[in-house]
């Protein structure tokens, strides 16, 4: 299936992504224990009120590449599977089998001076800081969904402006 024609669903907030996120989380925890220096709930989910489409975004932190294999190995033995860095630097892209118990959710792990991972963080922290930025943003979310239902890619390019906005008053 080429990306474009995955539908989008754009879905108003959820006090339950929240949820979501602790329960894969946890798992996750569970199986990478000190490897993991952080595991942050990023993406539209993770900013209270925003309009989203239903998967969870997680970045796993780690110190640097030295433990990524362990990393790696640990993830592999949960149902998780490395898919490199799927064209952006220092974030590795995991994708998942046998979790059905859980939320739909990306996975990525990223060394904590990576620069996705700064700007993943900032960018919720500026959302989660500002209700009318909220408010926008789930307006073009929106629009976007209902403009674009079936083609992802265009969705993804009629948010881009607002995101780079914001990316640019944060200098990330």
């Amino acid at each position: 299936m080429k990306m474009g024609a995955k539908s989008v669903i754009v879905l108003p907030y959820d006090a339950q992504w929240e949820q979501a996120f602790v329960s894969i989380k946890d798992e996750i925890h569970k199986a990478l224990g000190p490897l993991a220096i952080g595991i942050e709930h990023v993406g539209s989910t993770s900013v209270r009120g925003l309009s989203a489409k239903p998967i969870i975004d997680i970045d796993v932190v780690i110190q640097d590449y030295s433990v990524f294999d362990a990393v790696a190995a640990a993830l592999e033995e949960i149902g998780y599977h490395h898919e490199g860095d799927l064209g952006i630097a220092m974030r590795e892209a995991f994708r998942y089998d046998g979790k059905e118990h859980l939320q739909k959710h990306h996975l990525y792990v990223c060394p904590q001076d990576s620069p996705e991972l700064k700007r993943h963080v900032a960018f919720r922290d500026y959302l989660r800081s500002d209700p009318e930025a909220v408010r926008a943003y789930s307006r073009i979310k929106e629009e976007g969904a209902a403009l674009y239902p079936n083609d992802i890619e265009q969705y993804i390019r009629h948010k881009s402006p607002f995101i780079e906005k914001i990316y640019r008053e944060l200098s990330v």
